[in-house]
């Protein structure tokens, strides 16, 4: 079997813009919450968000280039250019691919939703002026597939391009889909991970009126998973981007590597549109068979960055379905949920979890779980809090969980 590895890791997120600042970011345990002045002005029912600090896509991207693209597509390119560059196979702060065939480099981007902002823009635009004054922009502007597509364009990577919808687990979905397809020979490298920016008033003011997110006011201690006043998610942005490469290639040119996707699994509820089961039945498969796929004991998993929204029922189902399958090792797990920092970033959370999960293990440092004040006794977990912690650790776990009953499990080794 094709053994496939990390060589390149990029971030841009409440935490922090860039791998060393976003590392950074979840070990201090500080939240990247804030009353948000568009929601306010919007008058939506909640007006917490966490936003990527400070980003001007003009800037960053070109004006030019910036005016033809959503936000989730600018967050996306940020992610993967620092990936690219980060796994050397771009000169420079060039974007184009030099140190790999760009034939057999793919592209696997996960998004729950897409273009948020250019439908949250333009329909009242259709609404007000007429079709006639329709932007021709907007397809191409809110297509979920424009973050993967732009990527491939800028980077002239001419491999497999694809793009995954598994809600809140679409980022890991992605590094799973890309690690199997380098497994079957598709391509030697895969641009993988996930991306969302979708904090519009049309978005926030329906999470809220479906009850996931916290009515709780403050900045501050607002995101809390697993704390037992927790009473929603704070709804964040973010794009999480790996370039995974088979060991073979990333040897051949000498490539540093960081980790090894070593197991993956995937699962369904098949139980309801939003909540999973009370016991995790579908986190218990997904989680079952990444530890499967990657054939280790349950002894040798020693970290988990947990899903963790700061809901009551997914923190619940969550600590459940990992009592179900590790049993007594589950004692010997060290668990953060990096969302008490972040928000819920949907479909982008499991890509960045998984670089903080990957992050861990490669630094023995275990970031805290912000604002975790009074851990809910129906948690029964041992689960960071106040500062990070130090653990050896030999292989680590990122779970994730999407609407619709999505589960998707990494297991990372050392490379």
């Amino acid at each position: 079997m094709t053994q496939v590895v990390v060589t390149g890791l990029g971030i841009i997120s409440p935490a922090g813009r860039g791998l060393d600042d976003a590392w950074n970011g979840v070990l201090s345990g500080r939240t990247g919450a804030a009353v948000d002045p568009k929601l306010t002005e919007m008058g939506t029912p909640v007006t917490l968000a966490c936003r990527v600090p400070d980003f001007d896509p003009d800037a960053e991207l070109g004006r030019g280039s910036s005016r033809r693209l959503d936000r989730f597509t600018h967050l996306a390119c940020i992610a993967a250019r620092e990936a690219l560059h980060h796994a050397g196979l771009t000169d420079g702060d060039e974007e184009t691919i030099v140190h790999a065939d760009p034939d057999r480099v793919g592209v696997m981007i996960g998004s729950g939703i897409g273009g948020a902002e250019t439908w949250a823009s333009e329909y009242p635009n259709y609404l007000e002026k007429g079709p006639k004054r329709t932007s021709p922009m907007f397809v191409p502007k809110m297509l979920s597939n424009t973050a993967a597509g732009t990527i491939a364009i800028r980077s002239h990577a001419r491999g497999p391009n694809m793009t995954v919808n598994t809600a809140c687990a679409a980022g890991a979905s992605a590094i799973h889909l890309g690690r199997d397809m380098i497994r079957s020979g598709a391509a030697d490298v895969f641009i993988a991970g996930g991306v969302e920016a979708g904090i519009t008033g049309l978005s926030v003011s329906a999470f809220a009126q479906m009850g996931a997110l916290t009515k709780n006011p403050d900045p501050a201690t607002a995101s809390r998973p697993f704390d037992v006043d927790r009473d929603g998610f704070v709804i964040g942005e973010a794009a999480g981007i790996v370039v995974l490469e088979s060991a073979e290639h990333a040897a051949a040119r000498g490539a540093t590597r960081y980790a090894t996707v070593a197991g993956a699994g995937a699962s369904a509820d098949a139980f309801h549109a939003t909540a999973p089961p009370d016991d995790g039945g579908g986190a218990v498969l997904a989680i079952r068979r990444a530890v499967e796929d990657s054939g280790l004991a349950l002894g040798d998993i020693g970290h988990l960055n947990a899903h963790g929204t700061s809901t009551p029922l997914n923190d619940a189902a969550e600590s459940k379905a990992l009592r179900t399958v590790f049993g007594a090792y589950t004692d010997g797990i060290v668990v953060t949920s990096t969302k008490g920092v972040t928000g819920h970033t949907l479909g982008a959370a499991g890509a960045i979890e998984s670089i903080f999960a990957i992050q861990a293990l490669r630094h023995g440092l275990i970031p805290p779980t912000a604002n975790l004040v009074n851990q809910d006794p129906e948690i029964d977990l041992d689960v960071v809090s106040g500062e990070a912690r130090e653990v050896h650790l030999q292989a680590v776990l990122s779970t994730s969980m999407g609407f619709g009953g999505q589960n998707a499990a990494l297991v990372f080794l050392p490379a």
